[in-house]
């Protein structure tokens, strides 16, 4: 090996271990700052309980604070007020330490503002954290009712699949799924929906989930000398299973099931490898009736999912907008 080849690789080893070495650094101080951020709020919290002051003292709080630490930016009287709300919203320190402290200030002012209940937040919060969520997907995850959607497929998975994988099976699918990214408010054809899909490619993956990874798109399986051709094929790496997606513009029909079923079989015959998990299918339609969706899946020993989309959303207070924070809140 020639002393520039061994100095490059040097080189390389050196600049990952100082970027390492800051991204422990950023989340060290993080950590502080948020841990910091909620003791200072109990000490108002504490202040104006057992003192009676009102909400005047945290206007003098600022002040003070601000002249003994003058380079100290956050502390102002908005960001003060978010703190007291903070700590007062999140009366257990643990949660603070293990979960809170995870994300950005910035994130737990997203949390602060748009949910109330607590159990709600607290779910959001830790997804954050599974999914490595920016604040910015975080808030189009809560403006568009993730919590609310998730799980709320009609599917058969209790009775094709075991119990564990049944249940994460449940949780992965969602209904109805959010296409607003494509801008589309027509009718629509399915094959411009399916090329719209994969030309926003990245914002259908976040749609539908950490874990899906893409296989192809009309992906052709052959059997008999006919061709046969399946809109979507993913592969979920948490599940270790095939998944099968199919797009209908319109209402969903029994015969959709029946032929999912045959594409699934297809699958587990042609592609599935040994240690994989059952192929699963889902069914995106436009519309759907729910009875006629459970008697439709009834008695199919293949596990498959029925759930909406919608091609547009119209959001109270037009929440598609980031929250503005104004430059009171310093960080």
């Amino acid at each position: 090996m020639t002393i520039d080849t061994s100095y490059k690789i040097y080189i390389e080893t050196l600049k990952k271990e100082i970027v390492n070495a800051r991204i422990r650094a950023n989340l060290a101080v993080n950590r502080e700052l948020i841990l910091l951020y909620w003791k200072i709020g109990q000490h108002i919290l504490e202040m104006q309980k057992e003192e009676g002051w009102g909400a005047k003292v945290i206007e003098k709080i600022s002040d003070d604070l601000r002249q003994e630490f003058p380079e100290m930016r956050g502390l102002s009287i908005r960001n003060l007020k978010y703190m007291r709300t903070f700590s007062e919203r999140w009366s257990e320190f643990q949660i603070v330490q293990e979960v809170l402290a995870q994300f950005t200030w910035y994130h737990n002012l997203a949390l602060l503002d748009k949910i109330k209940e607590t159990e709600i937040r607290l779910w959001y919060a830790k997804k954050t954290i599974e999914n490595g969520w920016s604040r910015n997907v975080l808030v189009h995850q809560i403006d568009t009712d993730l919590y609310g959607r998730q799980g709320k497929a009609i599917t058969n998975f209790k009775d094709t699949l075991p119990a564990p994988e049944s249940d994460l099976a449940h949780e992965i699918i969602k209904s109805p799924y959010n296409f607003e990214f494509l801008n589309i408010t027509e009718k629509v054809y399915e094959k411009n929906l399916e090329k719209a899909l994969i030309e926003n490619i990245r914002d259908f993956l976040l749609e539908l989930g950490k874990g899906f990874s893409f296989v192809g798109s009309q992906y052709h399986i052959e059997l008999e000398g006919e061709d046969y051709y399946l809109d979507l094929l993913f592969y979920h790496l948490k599940l270790r299973a095939y998944i099968v997606l199919e797009l209908k513009t319109g209402k969903f029909l029994p015969e959709h099931a029946g032929k999912m079923n045959f594409y699934l079989n297809l699958v587990d015959h042609q592609l599935r490898h040994e240690h994989d998990n059952p192929t699963m299918g889902i069914i995106l339609c436009r519309d759907k009736k729910n009875i006629t969706v459970k008697f439709s899946l009834e008695g199919l020993k293949n596990p498959l999912g029925v759930s909406e989309y919608q091609l547009s959303q119209e959001l109270e207070e037009k929440l598609k907008r980031s929250l503005a924070l104004t430059q009171e809140v310093d960080f």
